[in-house]
């Protein structure tokens, strides 16, 4: 008899969990997120664009996190770039929109722009997105900023190809 109610009760919350979850899947959003592998695609549709003009810089990808995900100093790149294109990611990545439209206000006269907490206002950041979702950013650094925009274009219009 005992054993016979044990698993009833097991059965019954079987049933419970199982019900319950419905309700939570609604709760739950369904989220495109940047793969390695597709990060690197990204890297590579910018550093084709790089070599072709034959520049030197430093690709970064980010998460959706703002971390990390790929990075790479193409030879001769001074180490600077590191830092400042991980910046300008962050800044397209955090405040969704291209580290160009900071660099536009500023030398529009947005002063206050230079209090903003984490905005880079310098061009070569831009956000990467995928069936409209934002998944993370490509920063580049190395050469002008307006070059550095250009191969950061690059990678994130491949990164509108991925799935």
């Amino acid at each position: 008899m005992r054993i016979r109610t044990i698993r009833s009760l097991a059965g019954l919350w079987a049933g419970v969990l199982a019900l319950s979850s419905i309700g939570w899947a609604a709760d739950m959003a369904n989220k495109k997120a940047l793969t390695l592998a597709g990060a690197k695609k990204v890297a590579a549709a910018a550093e084709a664009e790089a070599v072709k003009n034959n520049w030197s810089v430093v690709i970064v990808v980010l998460d959706d996190g703002g971390h990390p995900i790929y990075l790479q100093r193409m030879d001769g790149t001074q180490l600077g770039s590191l830092e400042v294109a991980t910046q300008k990611a962050r800044t397209a990545l955090f405040f969704k929109r291209p580290s160009k439209a900071f660099e536009e206000g500023l030398t529009g006269g947005r002063q206050a722009i230079l209090g903003i907490p984490g905005v880079l206002p310098v061009e070569g950041g831009v956000p990467l997105t995928v069936a409209g979702q934002i998944v993370g950013a490509i920063g580049v650094s190395g050469v002008t900023s307006q070059q550095d925009g250009q191969i950061a274009r690059a990678g994130a219009e491949e990164a509108t190809k991925l799935e």
